[in-house]
């Protein structure tokens, strides 16, 4: 089998550049010792120098053709190629519910909800590295007072430290991007309890980011429209949407103060 042809329904676009492959490879020095899962491996440009690390690999790939390619050219590999869609995989089965640093050329279309994903399993990721398109590494890195702060940048540095270690051209890919890259790394915080309810965090955030050009107490009163729904309640809250934090817009808001916000929207809804 000689290549496997990019599938654009997959968000292939195949590393060519092999100082890009080895740079990448490296990032997870940061994290030694433990395991590796690379996600979208392709025909294995990453993948090679993974193996040099000479500590347990795992790959994980939906592109049937892919994951042939890789067995007749990684045989040592073979162990180690999970056929699978990362985002339906059990994590805590594939390295005995033991941690591993996560890291990846990730296919464009679905980066964001792979480090979702990484957020749910974080017991068993303490650091995450890879290539991605610039705008979501910069979303990720992004602090208060950024355009492009947003729902991942908080939710994500709530757990993570995130460093956006450098950028790549669309030209060391086939096919070529139409966007640039860059690689980042994140590494665990030592925050083990977010302070608030998570669950509630993350509907905080996102109702206030999906309305960012609204302050926040207009952002909010949709979210408390549910919150009464689900509880039955006829509430009334202009007297809590009237404080001062409210009339900033939500990226203003730093990680911490999304926390606070939550706790006092929860305390709201039990009064």
């Amino acid at each position: 089998m000689k290549s496997v042809r990019p599938k654009k329904f997959l968000g292939q676009h195949f590393l060519k550049d092999l100082s890009v492959a080895r740079a990448i490879a490296d990032t997870v020095d940061a994290c030694p010792d433990l395991p590796i899962l690379e996600v979208g491996p392709g025909m294995g440009v990453l993948t090679q120098y993974l193996l040099t690390k000479e500590r347990p690999l795992k790959v994980a790939e939906i592109d049937f053709e892919s994951v042939a390619y890789l067995r007749e050219h990684f045989p040592q590999l073979e162990a180690g190629i999970v056929e699978d869609d990362f985002l339906k995989m059990h994590l805590e089965h594939l390295f005995d519910g033991g941690a591993f640093v996560l890291t990846g050329n990730y296919p464009y279309n679905i980066s964001s909800q792979i480090f979702f994903k990484m957020l749910d399993y974080r017991h068993l990721i303490p650091c995450c590295t890879g290539m991605i398109q610039k705008e979501v590494a910069e979303r990720l890195a992004a602090g208060p007072g950024s355009k492009t702060y947003g729902i991942l940048s908080v939710l994500v540095q709530l757990w993570y430290d995130v460093e956006y270690l450098f950028t790549v051209e669309p030209g060391v890919f086939n096919p070529p991007p139409k966007v640039k890259s860059a690689v980042i790394r994140m590494t665990r915080n030592k925050v083990e309890d977010c302070g608030c309810d998570e669950r509630l965090l993350r509907r905080v955030v996102k109702t206030a980011f999906n309305q960012r050009r609204k302050m926040m107490r207009g952002s909010l009163k949709p979210l408390f429209a549910q919150l009464n729904s689900e509880l039955g309640v006829g509430r009334d809250h202009s007297e809590f949407l009237a404080q001062p934090l409210l009339t900033r817009r939500p990226e203003q808001l730093s990680v911490s103060e999304f926390v606070a916000l939550t706790n006092a929207v929860a305390a709201e809804m039990a009064r």
